[in-house]
C-alpha cells in the first residue's frame, strides 16, 4: 500500500503519482539560509541527491539560498511547479498550500508540524488543510511528516 492507494509501479505512475515520486520540479515553501533548520536540510538534501529537475527555494526574506534564486511566493514562478514540499509553521500553511493550489501545483509533501497531532485546533487546521488539497485536486503527503523517498531502480 503506498500513499496513493493500491496501485504500484507503472500502474500508480500513469494514475497522477508520476509528479509525486518523479516530480520534474519542486519547490521548498519555507528554505531556509540556516543551517540547522528543516528548510535548509530539505532543500540541502535535495540538492545533494543529484536531483536533475528544476529547483525553486520560496523564502519571501531571501534572494538565493544554496547558490539558488529565491522567490517570495509560489505565485512568483513562472513555470510550472510539479510538488511543493512545504516546511512553514502551521500557522501559514494553510496560506502556502492555497498558493499552491492558485499554481496549479497538484502534489504536496507537508512536512509542517501542528496539526492533528496537537489536538483541538490542531485537528481543525488539518481539516482546512485537506479541504484545500480537495478543492485543488492536489495529493498530499502529511502533515506532519519526514518526506518521501521513491527507491524504485530500473
Amino acid at each position: 500500500m503506498n500513499v496513493c492507494g493500491h496501485l504500484e509501479g507503472d500502474a500508480l505512475l500513469a494514475n497522477g503519482g508520476a509528479d509525486l515520486f518523479r516530480p520534474r520540479s519542486v519547490a521548498v515553501i519555507g528554505a531556509s539560509r540556516e543551517p540547522g533548520k528543516v528548510g535548509y536540510a530539505v532543500l540541502k538534501n535535495i540538492i545533494n541527491s543529484g536531483f536533475q529537475g528544476k529547483i525553486y527555494p520560496i523564502n519571501p526574506k531571501a534572494e538565493e539560498i544554496l547558490g539558488i534564486k529565491a522567490y517570495k511566493s509560489v505565485l512568483d514562478v513562472s513555470d510550472d511547479i510539479d510538488l511543493g514540499v512545504i516546511v512553514v509553521p502551521a500557522s501559514i500553511a494553510l496560506d502556502v498550500a492555497e498558493e499552491c493550489g492558485k499554481k496549479g501545483i497538484k502534489h504536496l509533501v507537508v512536512i509542517s508540524a501542528g496539526f492533528r497531532e496537537t489536538g483541538g485546533e490542531g485537528i481543525e487546521r488539518e481539516k482546512k488543510l485537506v479541504d484545500i488539497a480537495r478543492k485543488y485536486g492536489m495529493r498530499m503527503v502529511g502533515p506532519n511528516c519526514l518526506g518521501i523517498i521513491d527507491t524504485y531502480t530500473p
